[in-house]
């Protein structure tokens, strides 16, 4: 049976302009993922100053560099036009442009089938901290319903 599950989940302002692990939040706001047997989680983050990423969650050396390589490719130091909401906007709208709003993660025998190494995070490219707001859309077949499949051909 084919299930469908919608959260909006707000995300506290993390540190200004830095990459946060948000897997155990998404975990936390959607607990369903634990009855999927096979499906997709999708994530919409309602910004455009702010961006969405999956990589590698156990050195903290690869965020550092990575801020650092998108930091050159969209400088505050470029003469931008659009500047009324600060020298820090249009450099975030390009990073949002870069790493995307959007991912989806397959889900298989009830958990997030990342990789060994890989971890959610949320890309604030703001000097200010701002709440971000996230839909989780999980979709998929139950192992609820195979469960009970399962439990009924075996009386």
């Amino acid at each position: 049976m084919t299930v469908w599950y919608q959260r909006h989940i707000v995300l506290e302002p993390s540190s200004r302009r830095r990459l946060t692990p948000i897997t155990r939040e998404i975990l936390n706001a959607m607990p369903e993922i634990a009855e999927i047997k096979v499906g997709l989680l999708h994530l919409f983050l309602q910004h455009t100053s702010a961006s969405l990423t999956i990589n590698e969650n156990a050195d903290p050396d690869v965020l550092t560099d990575l801020e650092m390589a998108v930091d050159r490719l969209a400088p505050e130091s470029l003469p931008y036009t659009h500047t009324i909401e600060g020298r820090d906007d249009m450099p975030a709208h390009v990073k949002t442009s870069l790493f995307g709003v959007s991912l989806t993660v397959p889900v298989g025998g009830g958990r997030l089938l990342l990789g060994t190494w890989q971890g959610i995070y949320l890309c604030e490219h703001r000097h200010a901290k701002h709440r971000r707001s996230l839909v989780l859309t999980l979709t998929g077949e139950s192992l609820r319903f195979f469960h009970f499949i399962g439990d009924k051909e075996k009386s």
